[in-house]
């Protein structure tokens, strides 16, 4: 068996599991198994990142930042977009085929043990995301790495990757979303979230609402520390178009940080880039001391965010993004406003059903000239035809497509029959997926072949 069937392998057990949206609010479970195998995610430093929108690019963004400074790095992120293997990350490369199965024979015969005493006490084995916790944790500790970058999966005080102490706790802004498991107001959601916050842990945060500000002053302070702020202790002072992303200036905790070239679009990533600078400044030099400006142009310059505003197609342009709430849906469309100079916006639409639809609708409204709805190839995807009607009561121009790939030619063909049009491809993290890998196997970029 090849190390890639072996990799997969492992993947197609952990399906076996209960998935991802099987979430209930506990970590013991992942401690558990994590204390047989000797406690990996304490053998490095941590930053913790959670928030709403913007984890995955702040997270990535961090990440190039620390191995830019020549640190071993872990990146830790979900969902992934083509294949599993993207959301643990060890120097910036996805973790190989061998590292996954060496990994999952260690831990399996604990696995087992736990999985049984979970039965044994009524209780269903260990999920699917707590696994893939425990799994990122000890290749982690393999590597080994000096920094591991840890994306939340949902909330923060009880989400398995709280089970590592943060050296760092990173926020993102907060939003409505998940409000199912996390609560209906944003203080409810910020208060669950704000338990990544550890004793005497660097705080940096977003510019948040009010009501999330409160709570995650309220939890820093009971944890004695306090929460660095976008836009008093840091910022993103400037940025302007560059080819291929932007020039942004940022002031630091520590350090300021002039015209360095960030090859994402988007006001919404220069804040993220900001942040990043904010989390990196507290883990190096205590918020202290500033980082060297060719250690900030070397980190940005090798940051990415694949799925983020990523241009897949030339001839028409097309873009794909991951924007999935009526948040981040709000930031695509300031940054398809602000950075490209199109008139015409046709957009492919796929959402999962348990996503605030009519707000993502609401959102898009503004910039879409033609909405090609869609579902995802998932089983918690809302039907294209639901999604066609809010945008037709939205007043928006719609037409329904079976999937990915017919939307997308119907898309790509009426952008190549205007002026000054484009194509954006959005709403779920699984279409988004989809759209990516489509997008090589046509290859895209060679331009539109009718």
């Amino acid at each position: 068996m090849s190390a890639k069937d072996k990799a997969d392998a492992v993947y197609s057990a952990l399906l076996q599991r209960q998935g991802e949206q099987w979430v209930q609010p506990r970590i013991e479970r992942t401690q558990r198994l994590l204390t047989l195998l000797a406690d990996p995610q304490h053998t490095y430093r941590v930053i913790h990142v959670t928030g709403t929108n913007g984890k995955t690019s702040t997270s990535r963004i961090i990440e190039a930042l620390l191995r830019a400074h020549g640190l071993r790095t872990g990146l830790f992120t979900s969902p992934h977009l083509e294949r599993f293997t993207e959301r643990i990350m060890i120097d910036g490369e996805p973790i190989i085929d061998d590292a996954v199965a060496d990994v999952w024979e260690e831990i399996q015969p604990f696995v087992e043990l736990i999985d049984n005493e979970l039965v044994g006490e009524g209780d269903a084995p260990l999920t699917f995301f707590e696994l893939l916790t425990v799994l990122a944790f000890v290749a982690f500790a393999d590597a080994p790495v000096d920094v591991a970058v840890v994306e939340v999966g949902m909330g923060g005080l009880w989400d398995s990757t709280n089970t590592a102490d943060g050296d760092v706790a990173v926020f993102t802004p907060i939003d409505i979303d998940h409000a199912n498991r996390l609560g209906s107001t944003v203080a409810e959601i910020a208060t669950v979230k704000s338990g990544i916050i550890k004793d005497g842990a660097a705080v940096v945060s977003a510019l948040q609402s009010p009501e999330a500000a409160a709570v995650l002053q309220r939890a820093a302070a009971a944890r004695g520390t306090r929460v660095a702020i976008d836009g008093e202790d840091f910022a993103l002072t400037t940025g302007r178009l560059a080819v291929g992303g932007q020039l942004i200036s940022v002031r630091g905790l520590a350090g300021q940080y002039d015209d360095v070239y960030l090859p994402m679009y988007g006001e919404h990533q220069g804040a993220n880039a900001a942040l990043a600078v904010a989390a990196v400044e507290s883990l190096i030099g205590a918020g202290t001391q500033p980082i060297s400006d060719q250690i900030v142009t070397d980190g940005f310059s090798i940051a990415t965010s694949p799925g983020r505003l990523e241009l897949v197609g030339i001839a028409p342009t097309v873009l794909v993004d991951a924007a999935h709430n009526p948040h981040g849906i709000h930031a695509l469309v300031e940054a398809l406003k602000t950075a490209f100079d199109f008139d015409d916006w046709g957009v492919v639409l796929g959402v999962l059903d348990d996503k605030d639809t009519a707000g993502i609708v609401a959102e898009i409204a503004s910039v879409a000239s033609h909405v090609f709805a869609t579902a995802p190839d998932s089983d918690r995807a809302r039907d294209a035809d639901g999604v066609a009607d809010l945008a037709e009561a939205a007043g928006l121009t719609v037409t329904v497509h079976p999937g990915i790939s017919d939307a997308a030619d119907a898309a790509r063909a009426w952008a190549s029959e205007g002026d000054r049009r484009a194509v954006v491809i959005a709403g779920s993290i699984v279409l988004a997926g989809e759209a990516l890998l489509l997008a090589r196997e046509e290859d895209w970029k060679a331009g539109w072949n009718n």
